[in-house]
């Protein structure tokens, strides 16, 4: 498990775009039959990605976190974004279709990852935060994850919210997950921009095509930066940092946030007029 630290915003004014790279964007989290974790200290989150093709792959434990098994003071959200997957947490199989999510409270033991076909494999995004209270493991599909379209085509920004993980869905203790559909001949994400200060998030790009990258904007709204992204890559976004951007054709993209405020509403909006 790679881990990293924080960066203060008058680090990242100074950072060149391989420092920028080394220390927010995520690559490499779907290899084939592995576990690829991130954990960064803006609070404390583990990021992920498993790609079974022959065999299950267990959330195996890590040394780092001195404790008896991964989920002993943790809690993990789950979201499949390829072909018809498993997990199995504690002896009970949960089918994942591609945009169908599980929650994995605090206390689950043993959760093992599986594909249903090799040919068309499943790939597992993993966001874990710590978690003080246990809640109920839970599935939700992409339908039941009540669907909100937000934008206009006129503005290149046309899309469908899907919320999983938050105060009016699956319980947690301070996860808050979902993912966003941009429809076709819609590039820009996150309008208006925005910052919040009482929590981090990670954005998980998918359905990106091999030809084709996404330009995340980050840093403070007047100092802005950006990471050309590619497909199932994420990058790790600090409280105060703003988080859009636009891409090279439609796509989708999982965000995950943990912090003080779990209420999904909680942002403060920047003017596009007033970024710099």
């Amino acid at each position: 498990m790679e881990i990293r630290f924080q960066s203060s915003p008058k680090e990242v004014k100074g950072m060149c775009t391989e420092e920028l790279r080394a220390n927010f964007l995520v690559q490499q989290l779907m290899k084939p039959d592995e576990l690829s974790l991130v954990y960064s200290h803006y609070d404390r989150v583990i990021i992920g990605g498993v790609k079974p093709l022959q065999q299950k792959v267990p959330l195996h434990n890590e040394p780092e976190l001195r404790a008896d098994y991964f989920l002993e003071r943790r809690e993990l959200g789950i979201i499949n974004v390829a072909g018809k997957g498993t997990v199995e947490a504690d002896g009970v199989v949960y089918e994942l279709d591609k945009l169908d999510a599980l929650y994995l409270g605090k206390g689950t033991k043993s959760v093992q990852f599986s594909s249903v076909s090799e040919k068309e494999p499943a790939c597992f995004f993993l966001m874990s935060t710590t978690a003080h209270h246990t809640y109920p493991n839970k599935k939700m599909t992409k339908d039941e994850a009540s669907p909100v379209n937000l934008g206009e085509t006129a503005t290149a920004n046309k899309r469908t919210i899907y919320k999983y993980i938050h105060a009016d869905g699956i319980q947690s203790c301070q996860l808050v997950m979902g993912l966003t559909v941009l429809a076709e001949g819609s590039v820009w994400n996150s309008v208006p921009p925005h910052t919040h200060t009482r929590r981090m998030e990670v954005y998980f790009y998918f359905d990106v095509p091999g030809q084709h990258r996404l330009f995340h904007l980050m840093g403070e709204p007047t100092e802005t930066r950006h990471i050309v992204t590619a497909n199932h890559e994420a990058v790790i976004s600090p409280p105060w940092s703003v988080h859009c951007g636009p891409g090279t054709t439609n796509y989708g993209f999982i965000w995950a946030m943990a912090g003080e405020n779990y209420t999904f509403t909680d942002m403060d909006p920047v003017a596009i007029a007033d970024m710099r």
